[in-house]
């Protein structure tokens, strides 16, 4: 089944705003019956696509522990409103710490993109898969790290990714080595970090993002080209949409140290991920270096900011 979301764009000056596309969002869930003319994603998708006929790069995004893709609407829509189609599936419902599922299910669903993806989309809306980005948040950002690695045997996907990009991403080994510039990638990295996860919300739970296990250390073992951003004053899920309901939106939200208002975060986000995708993928780098050299005013402040080009 395909349910189907519309979004108007508004006029837009800058990356950190809503872009010049109209989206449309897609939710697609597998059929128990598999035509093979027709190929059922083998997870739910959330599908966020340009409504304005052309070719798009293709941007697979990870959803964070116990989160739902939908928490992440508002972001993936500002993405593709500049001109990228953005699928986030939903992963798992109730799973343990360890991704190898997550990172086999990522990897049937790359697989599933170049006989499947263009089926769901818009008649006049086209999948670039020569220009594939892969995305993660939290949990999702070790399995993307985990795949593009090769850390699961046997595990491998037939198309290339061209850009990996990690949001407040913490996890435990061993897909860290805690080797400076120890990640063989092949690919440009933009690891993208919040001080405020570092931050316990209370005495009784731990910090969402702890020092030793997140997005710094990540950054460490990326080669070049990798670049990377903290946020000041914002937290490991300030980016998810303004209401996540439910029990879960609700816990989340309520186990990490938190900023005053999501929206100045998923601006930026939403704005940082497009200049490096635009970079990295369509050879545009006019957003993204005036950000390295501090000439944008941006929607946050950064703490920390560091680019190995």
């Amino acid at each position: 089944m395909v349910i189907t979301y519309s979004s108007s764009p508004t006029t837009s000056s800058t990356i950190f705003d809503i872009g010049n596309y109209s989206t449309k969002l897609l939710n697609i869930e597998p059929q128990s019956c598999i035509n093979s003319s027709f190929p059922s994603p083998p997870k739910p998708l959330l599908i966020s696509t340009p409504s304005q006929g052309g070719n798009f790069p293709v941007i697979l995004f990870l959803h964070g522990y116990l989160l739902f893709n939908y928490f992440y609407s508002q972001l993936i829509q500002h993405i593709s409103s500049h001109g990228f189609i953005v699928v986030a599936p939903q992963l798992y419902l109730v799973e343990g710490t360890d991704t190898t599922t997550d990172i086999k299910s990522t990897a049937e669903i790359t697989n599933w993109l170049p006989d499947g993806l263009h089926r769901y989309l818009p008649s006049h809306v086209g999948p670039n898969l020569k220009k594939l980005g892969l995305a993660g948040h939290s949990r999702g950002g070790k399995a993307a790290f985990a795949l593009t690695l090769g850390k699961v045997t046997n595990v491998t996907t037939d198309l290339k990714f061209s850009a990996l990009i990690l949001l407040m991403v913490w996890t435990t080994p061993p897909v860290l080595t805690y080797i400076p510039q120890s990640f063989n990638l092949d690919m440009a990295v933009m690891v993208i970090g919040s001080s405020l996860g570092e931050v316990k919300r209370n005495p009784l739970f731990p910090a969402c993002a702890p020092k030793g296990v997140n997005h710094r250390d990540f950054y460490n073992e990326c080669v070049r080209p990798a670049c990377y951003v903290v946020a000041k004053d914002y937290g490991h899920v300030d980016m998810l949409d303004d209401e996540t309901k439910g029990v879960r939106g609700k816990a989340t939200y309520g186990l990490c140290k938190n900023g005053k208002s999501r929206e100045p975060m998923r601006r930026f986000v939403g704005g940082i991920v497009i200049a490096f995708l635009d970079d990295y993928l369509k050879g545009n780098s006019s957003d993204l270096m005036p950000i390295k050299d501090g000439y944008v005013t941006l929607p946050v402040e950064l703490r920390d900011v560091d680019f190995r080009m």
